[in-house]
């Protein structure tokens, strides 16, 4: 892991509307600032914490994106979710004080280092804050919901519709193009988090391209008929909401 001393600022950060300053004042997002200061770098492969880490820190992603994953007591490994940037990693620790997860970098990636202790203290002293950080406790219950009812609920097309329609909005409220983007996690994490071997996988990317729904170019994918990959997800095409 590398350690930037750079400094970064909340009030010009490009996602600071998904994230903790959300709906903070200037003068809130200022005070913010005193908590966090330093971003940090994550290579490609590595992790930002381990399972059996003390909880320290919540990290809000500035650029990148990681996935988060879960060790079983027989050693087996579970992929638990994708994040982008504006989100934050490390919830997981809060109630037993303890990371039982990791988060891995798909790619080079930067977040913000958020001690969660000073965090903590400012959020009593700034109302709008601690309402921000029980609204993503909240919404993190939520997705896991969801999460279940994908896994459990709907056959293995539905299941990767459902994924492609879920990053395609995440992006396009990030203000990038919900039609074209880059799927950073390879097939393999795809198939572990969806509950499917890579081979089906494989065979349910080449079916969409067949059936013009998606074009795939290495990892770019361009989603060419949005209203159809919906409808196989059993979704609408508005963009609100995580799987």
């Amino acid at each position: 892991m590398i350690d930037s001393s750079v400094a970064v600022s909340c009030s010009n950060c490009s996602v600071r509307r998904l994230c903790l300053p959300a709906g903070l004042s200037l003068e809130d997002i200022a005070r913010l600032e005193q908590v966090t200061r330093k971003k940090k770098v994550i290579k490609a492969g590595e992790s930002l914490y381990r399972p059996g880490d003390s909880f320290q820190n919540l990290y809000a992603i500035r650029s990148g994106s990681f996935k988060s994953v879960i060790i079983a007591a027989d050693g087996d490994t579970q992929v638990t979710h994708f994040a982008l940037p504006g989100e934050l990693l490390g919830l997981d620790a809060y109630s037993k004080q303890v990371h039982s997860s990791y988060a891995e970098a798909l790619e080079d990636s930067s977040v913000c280092r958020l001690p969660f202790v000073q965090l903590e203290i400012l959020a009593q002293q700034v109302p709008a804050l601690q309402q921000q950080i029980y609204s993503i406790f909240s919404e993190e219950l939520r997705q896991e919901n969801e999460i279940l009812m994908l896994l459990g609920k709907r056959s293995a097309d539905t299941r990767l519709a459902a994924l492609l329609i879920n990053i395609s909005s995440r992006y396009a409220s990030r203000g990038y193009s919900h039609s074209e983007f880059i799927l950073s996690m390879p097939r393999t994490d795809i198939a572990n988090y969806l509950g499917l071997t890579a081979e089906t996988v494989s065979r349910l990317f080449s079916r969409f391209q067949r059936q013009n729904l998606i074009r795939v170019n290495g990892r770019v994918v361009q989603v060419i008929d949005l209203l159809g990959l919906s409808e196989l997800a059993g979704t609408h095409c508005g963009y609100e909401g995580d799987i």
